[in-house]
């Protein structure tokens, strides 16, 4: 392979288990390998993007990526890592999300044709296809009741109860593996630590369906990634609003922008490492700036503007930036295209005429920027309070001409602020 595989997901820590002999492979030259995604859902999340990247890691080094949508096992549902069973999912449903995964990979991925371009497959076009006579003569047949009740995954949900579709899962993936490995010659299996019971899974599977090599090394490789958890110990990718999304309709940029500005410092670094592709002298050096100036979040702001711009494009994510220091900065914003963003994503409030002829004080009580007459005087008084980035100094003072004719920005000190609109 071009690049070393393996040494460059090494020091960007995305290396949690990997099966014997995969670096004798990767040193003969280049390699298929396949990650599955779950269509579950409409949209990829954040929580996806390590997979993503160590497919792209592999295309990099002159491997050929295979991203599977797991069309057929998204009817049945994974239960690693799961404390429930999931609702099953009908076939229409099923079908756009995985068309939707399909478009959300290909900001990620180079999918043109060549040695190394990469390959979209859906399982179900062979897994629909299976009689259960034919997949337990050819499949189950090979798994035992005692190694699939080993399996981590299993035994979490063991007590709670897990039903025999379920359970089934681990085969369908194993078997999944196996066809591609003989239809599409895919060597190698990526994933998340939590699959590694599934991706071994996979590997007895096709040593116990294939010839042995005839130098006895394996017929097929694993590899899996740690999870990534903040440094509370949460998944990564959760809020208490729920997952952030790569659509943009379900996450907004905004919001997905300020999810990584308020990445934890003790965390970034690791962020820079395995969710970018910038190299370790550029992240050395963002670390170090961020340890100077932590107040400035140069680190974080990278990191956001980087996956942004892979997500959403690099127009959104320079919009993004410029929101956020109009937000954040206290520098004065005058651009309607900013406001409007503003407007949409933070405290906002809607006014017309007889707000502005009611004075600076009424309005900053009308906004919800002060709880009452008291306090806002207290601020205009202290000198705490400006609508669009002029101090109001007297009790009764007017309201400032709108912006463009249509936005007001009420601060109270620097951070916090309402953003009006003209009705």
């Amino acid at each position: 392979m071009s690049l070393d595989f393996l040494a460059e997901l090494g020091w960007r820590g995305l290396i949690q288990d990997q099966s014997e002999g995969l670096a004798a492979r990767l040193a003969r030259g280049s390699i298929s390998a396949y990650n599955g995604f779950d269509p579950s859902g409409s949209s990829l999340h954040v929580g996806n993007l390590i997979p993503i990247f160590g497919l792209v890691h592999l295309q990099r080094a002159g491997g050929r990526p295979v991203a599977l949508v797991g069309g057929g096992t998204g009817m049945i549902g994974d239960p690693s890592g799961k404390s429930a069973e999931r609702n099953l999912l009908d076939e229409e449903t099923l079908s756009r999300n995985v068309a939707a995964i399909r478009e959300q990979l290909g900001r990620f991925l180079d999918f043109s044709l060549g040695p190394t371009g990469a390959v979209l497959l859906d399982n179900r076009e062979w897994l629909g296809r299976w009689g259960l006579l034919e997949y337990l003569r050819d499949v189950g047949k090979h798994f035992t009741l005692s190694y699939m009740l080993a399996k981590e995954s299993v035994q979490l949900r063991m007590a709670a109860g897990i039903s025999f579709t379920e359970f089934s899962y681990m085969t369908l993936q194993a078997a999944d593996f196996l066809h591609l490995y003989r239809e599409h010659g895919v060597e190698m299996q990526l994933g998340g630590a939590d699959q590694w019971g599934n991706i071994t899974a996979g590997l007895e599977l096709i040593r116990r369906c294939e010839e042995p090599s005839a130098d006895g090394e394996p017929l097929a490789y694993g590899l899996s990634y740690p999870l990534l958890l903040s440094p509370s110990g949460e998944k990564f990718g959760k809020t208490d609003k729920g997952s952030v999304f790569l659509d943009p309709a379900m996450t907004s940029p905004y919001a997905f922008y300020q999810y990584f500005v308020n990445r934890y410092d003790a965390e970034v670094g690791t962020l820079l490492r395995r969710l970018t592709l910038l190299g370790s002298e550029e992240i050395r050096e963002l670390e170090l700036a961020q340890a100077a100036r932590p107040e400035e979040r140069p680190a974080q702001q990278a990191l956001a503007f980087d996956i942004t711009a892979r997500v959403h494009g690099q127009e959104v994510a320079e919009q993004q930036a410029r929101v956020a220091r109009a937000a954040f900065s206290g520098q004065p914003i005058d651009d309607p295209e900013v406001l409007e963003q503003l407007y949409a994503n933070l405290d906002r409030f809607d006014f017309g005429e007889e707000d502005v002829r009611g004075g600076a004080l009424r309005l900053g009580v009308a906004s919800g920027l002060y709880a009452s007459n008291s306090e806002a005087r207290r601020a205009i008084q202290q000198g705490g309070f400006s609508i669009n980035d002029r101090r109001i100094a007297a009790l009764d003072e007017a309201v400032p001409e709108p912006i463009a004719g249509r936005y007001l920005v009420l601060r109270a000190g620097r951070r916090k602020l309402r953003i009006g609109r003209r009705r």
